[in-house]
C-alpha cells in the first residue's frame, strides 16, 4: 500500500491500475505491464509536474530508455485537447491540468563522457539537444549542459591538444607531473574540477533539481554515480566501473574506448538536495531485476546508489512487471495470489534447496511446513520432493532423446545467439545423417564489428593483394560473377588452416572473404578499382569518430563479416554455406530508437524462408520483457507472425518450436521442460568454434556486463551454474551413478523450452503485449 506516501492523481491512477497489493519497500514503486506503458506514466507524471512548475528545474535521461517518454511527452502535448489525448488525461489524473507550456523550464543535463565533442551524435550534449530543447521546445538560454569544448583548460588550450589520446589520468591530481604535457594535464583537470564545482553551484542557485528522471545501470549506477559513490557526492570529474564501461561500449565504439574513457557527472547530493523533489527512476526488462530489487529493499549504502532516493519523499521507482519480478513483493503475490501450478512447486523446491544448501533428498517434511512458499504447496507431503525430482530427472531424459528424420531451421536474432544458446544440442542433431539443419540469422549484425578491426583486416588485404596471394581477381570473370561463386572455399580454406594453427593463411582466407563482400557491396568492375575503394573505406573509417554510425554500404560490409563467421561456425560439423541464410531484416539500423518490425518487410523473408526449408522443429530466442523492445524482442515477434502465416498454409500439428535463451536471459529448470546434459567436450567445442570463428568478437569490443571477456564463456559460465542448481535438487550421485555415459560426464546443463505452434503463439502474444499502446 502507498498510504504513507504522497502519490499525484497521476500516481494515483497508475497505482489503480496495477495489480500491486502491497508494498514494502524502503522507495515507494509504481509498476506497469510494459515498456511503451512505462513511457506513458512518465510523460504524464512530467507533465503533470511541469503544469505547476513553469518555470522549474529538470534534469532527463539519455539512452534508449526514455524513448517512449519522449514520445509519449509530445503526444500528449501535441493531443491535448484532441480525443485520444482528453481520453489519456481522463484516465490518468490529468484533466483538470493545465496545459505545460515546456519553455519556461530550466535544463540540467546530468552527464557526460570526457572527452568527447558535442557535435557527435554520441555525445549526450546533442542527445539532450536534439530530443529535449529542440524536441520538447525548451529555451536553450535556460539549460544547463556539459560541453567539453567550452570548459577551459591549461594555456586556453582544447582537449584534443591536452589529451590528445583521449586519456586523462586522474592520478595527476595526487602526484607530480613528469613531462610538460602531464604538467598541462594536472592543470586542466584542476580546472575541470573547478569547472564542475561551477556547475553544481549553479544548480543550487536554481534552488536544485526539481524534477529528476533518470534511468539505472547494472551495477546500480543513476547519473554516473557508479557502485561505491559517496552519497554525499557532488558534481564532478571521475572514472566508471567495467559494468558502466560495457553498456558504454555500444555508444562509443568499443569498450577500449569506453575503458579509458571518463565522464563528468552530477552527483547523488546534486539529485536530492531539494527536499521537495520528485526524483524518479524508471526501469524496463527482466535484466534490471536484480538490481531493482536491492536498490528498493537495501538500507541507504553507497554500494546501491539508488538508495539514495530514500531522502526524498518524492523519491520513486516507475518499473515494468519484468524489472520488479525479483522484488519480495513480486515473489509473494506470484506464490500467493493465483493458481498453483506445478511450475510453482518445482520454482519453490528448486529454491528452497537454495536456501537451505540442502540436496533434494535431504530437504524434510518440516523443512517444506516452514518455509513461506513451500508450505503453500497442494497436498504437501513426504512424496512432494520426490515428485519433483522425478519431474527434473524426466526433463534430462527429454534431452537425451535421439532426434532422427529431422529437417531443423535453428535462427537466432545475432550471430552467435544459436551457438551460445544451444550448440551441444546441436551437434547432437547433426551427428545423425537423416537430420538436415539449417541456420539462419534475422540481422546484419554490423554494430558488432568496430571500424578498428576492419581497418586492420583492409590492410592485411590490401597486403594479400599487393603479393599476389589473392589469385581469384585474375579469372575473367571474376568481377562479373566469379566473386559469388565457390564461397565454401574460402570457408574450408579458413578451417583447415585452424587445424594447421596458420594464422597467416586463416587470415588469408578472411580477406578473400572481405574482397567478395566489397565487390558485392560496391559493384567493383577492376583489381584498381577494388584497391581504391579499399582505400577509400579505410580513410573515411579513419575519419569517424568512435561510435559514428557507419555509412549503409559499410555497415554491409561489417554484416558481411559476421556472416562469414557465422558460416564458419557450422562449416565445424559440415553445413554447406547455402545452409547459413543471412536475411537481414529492415528495422536493423543502428539508430538509437529503431522501428518495429513492418510485416510485409520483416515478415515475408521469414515466412519465404519457412516455405523453401519446410522445417519440422524450429528454434528460437524466447527471452523475457527485454528492456524494451530490442532486437532479441522484434525477431521474435517477425517470427511468430510468420509462423501464424504459415500455418494457415500447412499442417503444423506435428511441428515444433524450440524457444532458448543464451547470455542475456536464462530458463530456470521450473520453467523448461528439457534439460541437456553438457560435456566438457562439449564446452570445449563451444569455446573453440567461437575464438576461431567469431573473429570480430573474440577481443569483446561490447561485452556483457556480467562479464569481461568473450561471450562463450560467460555461456559455459551459465551452463555451469544451471548444472549447480540442479544437482543440488537431483544429488551429485543422480550424475555420478547414472546409466547414461552422457549424463556422467555432465558438466553443465541448458534448459530450452518445446512447444507446438499453438503454445508458442500464446506464448508469443503474451510477450507481444510488450510492445502494445505504441504510438
Amino acid at each position: 500500500m502507498l498510504a504513507n506516501y504522497p502519490l499525484s492523481k497521476t500516481e494515483e491512477a497508475f497505482f489503480k491500475d496495477s495489480d500491486v497489493e502491497k508494498i514494502t519497500t524502503k522507495i515507494p514503486y509504481l509498476t506497469v505491464d510494459n515498456f511503451p506503458k512505462l513511457g506513458l506514466l512518465t510523460a504524464c507524471r512530467f507533465l503533470e509536474w511541469a503544469s505547476t512548475n513553469p518555470e522549474g528545474v529538470i534534469s532527463l535521461p539519455t539512452g534508449k530508455t526514455p524513448e517512449y517518454f519522449i514520445k509519449w511527452t509530445k503526444f500528449l502535448l501535441e493531443n491535448w485537447e484532441e480525443k485520444k489525448g482528453l481520453e489519456i488525461r481522463k484516465k490518468y489524473g490529468l484533466i483538470d491540468c493545465k496545459k505545460p507550456v515546456l519553455n519556461g523550464l530550466h535544463f540540467v543535463q546530468i552527464d557526460e563522457f570526457y572527452p568527447i565533442s558535442p557535435e557527435q551524435n554520441n555525445s549526450f550534449h546533442h542527445y539532450v539537444n536534439k530530443f529535449y530543447i529542440e524536441g520538447f521546445g525548451l529555451d536553450p538560454k535556460k539549460a544547463l549542459l556539459i560541453n567539453s569544448d567550452e570548459i577551459t583548460l591549461a594555456e586556453g588550450k582544447s582537449y584534443k591538444e591536452i589529451f590528445p589520446d583521449s586519456k586523462v589520468d586522474l592520478s595527476l591530481r595526487f602526484r607530480e607531473y613528469k613531462t610538460p604535457l602531464e604538467k598541462l594535464q594536472q592543470e586542466s583537470i584542476y580546472l575541470i574540477d573547478q569547472w564542475c564545482g561551477k556547475y553544481e553551484a549553479k544548480i543550487r542557485e536554481k534552488g536544485g533539481i526539481g524534477f529528476f528522471l533518470g534511468g539505472i545501470g547494472p551495477d546500480g549506477h543513476i547519473a554516473f554515480n557508479t557502485r561505491g559513490s559517496d552519497i554525499f557526492s557532488t558534481t564532478r570529474l571521475t572514472e566508471t566501473n567495467f559494468e558502466t564501461q560495457a553498456v558504454a561500449a555500444g555508444d562509443l565504439g568499443g569498450i577500449e574506448i569506453s575503458a579509458n574513457r571518463l565522464v563528468i557527472t552530477i552527483g547523488l547530493d546534486t539529485i536530492v538536495h531539494n527536499p521537495d523533489a520528485v526524483a524518479i527512476i524508471i526501469a524496463a526488462g527482466e535484466a534490471k531485476a536484480g538490481i531493482v530489487k536491492e536498490s528498493l529493499e537495501q538500507s541507504m549504502t553507497n554500494i546501491y546508489p539508488a538508495t539514495v532516493l530514500q531522502k526524498l519523499k518524492n523519491g520513486r521507482f516507475y518499473i515494468t512487471k519484468g524489472a520488479g519480478s525479483k522484488l519480495t513483493d513480486s515473489t509473494d503475490q506470484y506464490y500467493f495470489k493465483g493458481e498453483w501450478t506445478d511450475t510453482k512447486t518445482e520454482r519453490s523446491v528448486l529454491e528452497l534447496c537454495k536456501k537451505l544448501q540442502k540436496y533434494g533428498h535431504r530437504i524434510t517434511l518440516e523443512d517444506l511446513k516452514e518455509d513461506k512458499y513451500t508450505s503453500l504447496i497442494p497436498d504437501l507431503n513426504e512424496h512432494t520432493v520426490k515428485n519433483v525430482i522425478k519431474s527434473i530427472s524426466e526433463k534430462i531424459d527429454r534431452g537425451m532423446k535421439e532426434e532422427k528424420n529431422e529437417v531443423f531451421l535453428h535462427t537466432g536474432p545475432h550471430h552467435d545467439d544459436i551457438s551460445l544458446g544451444i550448440l551441444p544440442q546441436i551437434t547432437k542433431q547433426l551427428h545423425e545423417i537423416s537430420n538436415d539443419a539449417h541456420f539462419a540469422v534475422l540481422t546484419s549484425g554490423f554494430t558488432a564489428v568496430t571500424n578498428t578491426f576492419v581497418i586492420e583486416t583492409l590492410r592485411s588485404t590490401k597486403r594479400f593483394l599487393d603479393n599476389g596471394r589473392i589469385q581469384m581477381v585474375n579469372f575473367e570473370d571474376f568481377y562479373t560473377s566469379g566473386y559469388k561463386l565457390k564461397m565454401d572455399k574460402d570457408v574450408y580454406h579458413y578451417l583447415t588452416n585452424v587445424a594447421s594453427d596458420n594464422a597467416e593463411e586463416r587470415l588469408r582466407g578472411l580477406c578473400h572473404r572481405l574482397v567478395r563482400a566489397i565487390v558485392f557491396t560496391f559493384g567493383i568492375k577492376s583489381t584498381q578499382e577494388l584497391r581504391e575503394q579499399i582505400n577509400e573505406i579505410i580513410t573515411v573509417l579513419k575519419n569517424s569518430y568512435d561510435g559514428e554510425k557507419n555509412p549503409k554500404n559499410i555497415q554491409t560490409l561489417k554484416g558481411m563479416i559476421r556472416e562469414f563467421e557465422e558460416e564458419l561456425v557450422w562449416a565445424h560439423f559440415g553445413v554447406q554455406v547455402k545452409n547459413v541464410h543471412h536475411l537481414r531484416l529492415g528495422f536493423y539500423t543502428g539508430d538509437i530508437f529503431t522501428e518495429q518490425p513492418d510485416k510485409k518487410r520483416d515478415v515475408e523473408p521469414i515466412l519465404n524462408m519457412l516455405r523453401e526449408i519446410k522445417p519440422t522443429k524450429l528454434s528460437l530466442t524466447l527471452d523475457p520483457e527485454g528492456s524494451g523492445p530490442d532486437t532479441h524482442y522484434k525477431v521474435l515477434q517477425a517470427t511468430a507472425e510468420a509462423v501464424r502465416q504459415w500455418s494457415l498454409e500447412e499442417d503444423l500439428s506435428d511441428f515444433k518450436i524450440i524457444g532458448y535463451r543464451n547470455v542475456w536471459f536464462k530458463f530456470d529448470a521450473a520453467e523448461s521442460n528439457v534439460i541437456v546434459p553438457v560435456s566438457l567436450g562439449d564446452i570445449s567445442v563451444m569455446e573453440d568454434s567461437f575464438s576461431n570463428c567469431y573473429l570480430s568478437q573474440v577481443n569483446a569490443s561490447f561485452p556483457s556486463y556480467a562479464h569481461n571477456g568473450k561471450f562463450s564463456t560467460l555461456a559455459k559460465n551459465t551452463w555451469v551454474d544451471q548444472l549447480s542448481d540442479v544437482q543440488l535438487l537431483l544429488g551429485k550421485n543422480y550424475f555420478y551413478q547414472h546409466q547414461s555415459a552422457k549424463v556422467r560426464s555432465s558438466h553443465g546443463l541448458i534448459f530450452f523450452r518445446e512447444m507446438d505452434v499453438e503454445d508458442f503463439l500464446v506464448e508469443a502474444r503474451e510477450l507481444e503485449k510488450s510492445t502494445e499502446g505504441m504510438l
